[in-house]
């Protein structure tokens, strides 16, 4: 029969094996604590990743609308609501006269069915090709064509039939190009040039669809839903903003600052109270092994005694503990961060949802780094629970713990 070493790590693993109640505990313990840490991590990731993409995809300042739609607006960035809404066109032109303003450019608001006329419902967007500032660069992104009429551009989100279109009123569109995730409600929207949006309005009164009647009239009157404005660099978008609802009376103003920051501090509070949450787990998990290890620790003094006498350094004692735990955390950690990836990724786009806030799924190069955090964290908080007691076993005396009890 083969002799078989014992070191640190078969030993600490032999002694593991020998208590499976205790042994669970802190596995446990520490799969509670990087299921936390890693879960609460990857939301407050996901969630600053989605206002940053939100923030670069809008790339406008203002968004003037009429009088009494700035909520509809805001859903319609945000959540991915519908809305129609218009004001005249002489009012979009003279807003875009106002002085400070960078760039100005109309669009036009349109709501499809999700009847059998449609094959979703969704937002439809017109823009003015020669004057666009936001379409057309996140397009260039992913291609870098030209949007020919009767062509559509899709949100990233948008379903789309096997050839690469999509039936709207009646009649079906071939999509030119997908826009990349921008973690809002343009994720779900459909966008066109003006002449596109002509056409297909066209269309539908062609096919019967009445209730389109009011929209193609606002449509050849020149009306439009909104206009996004670009500011310059000598007047702050608040001030203009005021300056614009001031002078253009019918109209509000939203400040796409205004609604980010918000957004923004509603995460800040998010991530402060997860964090929070987190310390105080962590300090939780820090009392609950400490005293599972103390335990253990005062029932073992004689095992520990008779490994002494077999040959066993103190820092050989010592060593053991300390690995026990070390192992016990990594197991542990490793499952609590499967579990937190089961329970995120595969409902990311759900949570996104239920949080009522912009969400971006993060690259693995951002997600690998909080998982060998967490998983560090986890295996580290076990040796430091047990290291009073290891060093309090290592000191011991040989010969008095072995006649305690006689």
């Amino acid at each position: 029969m083969g002799k078989r070493i014992l070191n640190t790590g078969i030993l600490s693993m032999e002694n593991l094996k020998a208590k499976p109640v205790r042994t669970a505990c802190l596995v446990v313990v520490a799969a509670i604590l990087a299921f936390t840490l890693f879960g609460g991590s990857i939301l407050t990731l996901n969630l600053r990743q989605g206002l940053a993409a939100m923030t670069k995809r809008f790339g406008a300042d203002l968004m003037v609308v009429p009088e009494g739609s700035a909520g509809m607006a805001q859903s319609l960035l945000l959540r991915g609501g519908t809305g129609c809404f218009y004001f005249d066109e002489e009012i979009a032109d003279r807003i875009a006269r106002t002085e400070g303003i960078a760039r100005a450019s109309p669009q036009f608001f349109l709501t499809s069915l999700s009847e059998s006329c449609c094959d979703a419902m969704v937002q439809l967007i017109a823009y003015e090709p020669e004057t666009d500032f936001v379409v057309r660069p996140w397009m260039a992104e992913k291609y870098h064509g030209s949007v020919e009429d009767g062509q559509l551009v899709v949100g990233s989100r948008i379903a789309l039939r096997p050839d690469n279109t999509i039936r709207l009123l009646g009649h079906t569109y071939p999509a030119a190009a997908r826009l990349s995730r921008s973690a809002s409600g343009l994720d779900t929207s459909i966008f066109m040039t003006m002449n596109t949006m002509r056409l297909l309005l066209g269309r539908a009164r062609a096919e019967g669809y009445d209730f389109l009647a009011a929209q193609e009239k606002e449509m050849r009157r020149g009306a439009v839903s909104t206009v996004l404005v670009k500011t310059g660099p000598a007047i702050p978008p608040e001030r203009l903003a005021q300056t614009i609802g001031r002078t253009n009376a019918g109209v509000d103003v939203v400040v796409s600052q205004r609604v980010f920051s918000g957004i923004a501090e509603t995460l800040a509070g998010l991530a402060d109270y997860i964090r929070l949450f987190s310390a105080v787990l962590w300090i939780l998990a820090f009392i609950v092994l400490a005293a599972v290890f103390s335990g253990s620790i005062h029932e073992r003094k004689k095992e520990f005694a008779v490994l002494r006498i077999l040959g066993a350094t103190r820092k050989k004692l010592a060593a053991v503990v300390l690995s026990e735990s070390a192992i016990a955390g990594i197991a542990g950690g490793t499952a609590g961060i499967v579990l937190a990836s089961l329970a995120v990724f595969p409902f990311s786009a759900l949570i996104g949802e239920r949080l009522g806030l912009p969400w971006l799924d993060a690259p693995l190069s951002g997600i690998i780094p909080l998982a060998l955090g967490s998983l560090f964290l986890s295996a580290l908080t076990g040796p430091l629970a047990s290291l009073y007691g290891a060093l309090r076993i290592s000191g011991a005396e040989t010969y008095y713990t072995m006649r305690e009890g006689e």
